[in-house]
């Protein structure tokens, strides 16, 4: 029975002694990750706003009326042209009339002559004042097709603009919020990781307490069977 009671004894001292030792190990380990983890989240990437850099592209929009004009404003009526026309008609009609007086010609000729020379006058300014008005209508718009044309593309110009910076910034923030996450998925995963080496530890620890509990309660029995064994020795 002594010899019984001796090993129980012994042996729970070396058990509680290991389940000290391993209780001290898994604290530590505990602690360890503990300041593994809290590091690690001081050190976690800041929360971004993907679109903080993204500026207003409305400066890009510029006001174009000022490219405009009125081509149709400065036609002019082309009177010198017909003036000359006039005065050499009068010309003309001077030298009929010194003719005519130089040999003896009626007065109802000459007033003839006058007439047919007046009428030629009319026609010949109208025509060329047409003619001349006709050109300057069609080179305003000619102008006017023109300008037209250079707002289209100015106006084409800046849609592009506008459209391709739009593009850029918001490309440069998608990629800015996938980085983040791609970098928040990944530092979950370490987390998890260590948490979960910590959750270990603590098992541990619960475990060795266990041991312990169980190692101080076989002592205790042993020492209860050497004191029982005594007695019972003494009374006999």
């Amino acid at each position: 029975m002594a010899v019984g009671a001796s090993i129980a004894i012994i042996g729970g001292v070396i058990k509680n002694s290991k389940a000290k030792k391993a209780k001290r190990n898994a604290e530590a380990e505990a602690k360890r990750k503990q300041n593994q983890m809290a590091r690690f989240e001081a050190n976690r990437q800041a929360v971004i706003n993907p679109y903080a850099g993204v500026t207003s592209l409305a400066g890009l929009a510029e006001d174009l009326s000022g490219s405009l004009s009125n081509p149709f404003a400065n036609l002019g009526v082309a009177t010198s042209a017909a003036e000359i026309q006039i005065e050499e008609a009068d010309i003309a009609l001077a030298n009929a009339l010194d003719t005519l007086q130089a040999t003896g010609a009626s007065a109802g000729g000459a007033t003839a002559l006058a007439n047919a020379a007046a009428k030629s006058k009319k026609d010949v300014s109208a025509n060329i004042e047409q003619q001349e008005a006709q050109n300057e209508k069609l080179a305003a718009q000619g102008d006017a097709q023109l300008q037209a044309q250079k707002m289209a593309e100015k106006q084409r110009v800046q849609g592009i603009q506008i459209s391709e910076g739009g593009r850029v910034q918001n490309a440069q923030a998608q990629g800015a919020a996938f980085k983040f996450s791609a970098q928040e998925n990944r530092d979950m995963i370490t987390l998890d990781r260590l948490s979960g080496q910590e959750d270990q530890a603590r098992q541990n620890i619960a475990q060795a307490n266990s041991d312990q509990q169980a190692a101080i309660a076989g002592a205790m029995s042993g020492v209860s069977s050497a004191v029982g064994g005594k007695l019972a020795a003494g009374g006999k």
